[in-house]
């Protein structure tokens, strides 16, 4: 209601402002009538001239100043009904206003109940989270997202390879508790885009491994589902996603997959907080890359955060990460003393500051705690440690990563 009784006045406000302008005159301003009786008593003054020098003759001057006089009766009745107030103009002005006023009125409400959404009701932050996390428990089945997705034309494998497929489909059927065979029946199908038979496998070969089970195990099978879904994250490939974040709570195709579902469900605003971190701790040659390049400006539109892309991660890096590597150690070892420290201590000063602003996965917090090591600067590789302990309290495999880098340079306590 707060909105029509706004909506309303702004348009009686404009309405007000166009008919003001259409009915009323500046005081000052005269009748345009005014300006036509001044013009012909000044050619009644011309007439006059013209006859005294002979320019005209007496009948001619007679008739014109008659003619002129006709016009000056004219325009003073109109002067006269302007002042007495009968003249149209007026009424004709507020029936001009009048139309205008309805046109605004009715083509604002009936644009607006075209292309708006009347009735809609106001949805405070708190209940679109709530709305979005109903959509997200009331999302398709993966078996209903598979019957939306268009039939795929398949490869053509050739037939000594379809051969081969089919004796490892029988050897496994066979043998169903064969942990490779699994493997390999995973792999193939996928290749053949049989994905439904592709991650059901999977789901078999994370069932053989047990408590050898990892992070890329569950994320294979997730990706699997996703694809047969037409890259939709259904609740089973959610929950796939969720042990392998639990394994691995850095592994980033795992969240950039649970950006994607967040984006799905109603929560952009989520997605950007998790792929804003994935695109700093990425590679830039990740497959998933470009895809987050590509969206997350808008994205973080949503959030409400003025954005700026953060410059990519080298994609020679080994594991994706920047600062002082072994190889970077060995290279700076050919130098000098000064040069070798002066070089060693800008490699990791670039990678203290942008750990400081942008944060960064917990190899880097460990190569950053070792470099100080190896600088001999002790004290701050113990600050480093200690920041790190609360940045990965709630994540206790990448503290070991950490751990790892602190034992490295002596700062454990």
């Amino acid at each position: 209601m707060i909105f029509w009784i706004v909506a309303a006045a702004l348009a009686l406000v404009t309405v007000g402002l166009f008919a003001l302008a259409l009915t009323r005159r500046a005081e000052d301003e005269d009748h345009p009538a005014a300006y036509d009786l001044q013009v012909y008593r000044d050619q009644l003054k011309e007439v006059d001239k013209d006859q005294a020098r002979g320019v005209i003759g007496a009948e001619d001057a007679t008739r014109m100043k008659t003619e002129i006089s006709r016009r000056i009766l004219a325009a003073d009745a109109q002067m006269q009904k302007a002042e007495n107030g009968e003249t149209g103009g007026r009424r004709h002005a507020a029936v001009a206003a009048a139309v205008l006023g309805l046109a605004v009125l009715g083509g604002s409400f009936g644009l607006y109940y075209k292309l708006g959404a009347p009735g809609y009701r106001d949805m405070p932050l708190q209940d679109r989270a709530a709305e979005a996390q109903t959509r997200r428990d009331n999302r398709d089945s993966q078996s209903v997202a598979e019957t939306k997705v268009p039939a795929r034309p398949a490869p053509d494998a050739g037939e000594e390879f379809m051969e081969l497929m089919t004796k490892l489909r029988a050897a496994v059927e066979e043998n169903p508790e064969d942990l490779r065979g699994q493997e390999l029946l995973a792999r193939n199908e996928a290749n053949l885009g049989n994905l439904p038979a592709a991650y059901a496998a999977q789901a078999k070969v994370i069932e053989l491994k047990g408590a050898a089970v990892t992070a890329g195990d569950y994320v294979l099978h997730a990706n699997l589902l996703i694809s047969a879904a037409g890259d939709y994250v259904s609740p089973e490939a959610e929950a796939s996603l969720k042990q392998a974040l639990e394994l691995d709570p850095f592994n980033n195709l795992a969240r950039y997959y649970m950006g994607l579902m967040m984006w799905q469900t109603g929560r952009p605003d989520a997605t950007f907080r998790i792929w804003d971190q994935v695109l700093r701790q990425s590679p830039n040659d990740a497959p998933w890359v470009p895809s987050i390049r590509a969206t997350i400006t808008e994205l973080a539109w949503y959030a409400g955060i003025d954005y700026k892309m953060p410059a990519p991660v080298p994609a020679h890096s080994p594991d994706g990460l920047s600062g002082p590597t072994a190889e970077d150690m060995e290279a700076a070892g050919e130098l000098d003393i000064e040069d070798r420290q002066a070089m060693i201590q800008g490699m990791v000063d670039q990678l203290s500051d942008r750990l400081a602003t942008e944060g960064g996965t917990p190899q880097e917090w460990a190569r950053l705690i070792g470099a100080y090591g190896v600088l001999g600067n002790t004290e701050r590789a113990q600050a480093i440690w200690t920041e790190a302990q609360q940045v990965f309290a709630q994540a206790p495999e990448a503290l070991e990563i950490v751990r790892a880098g602190a034992a490295q340079a002596g700062v454990l306590q």
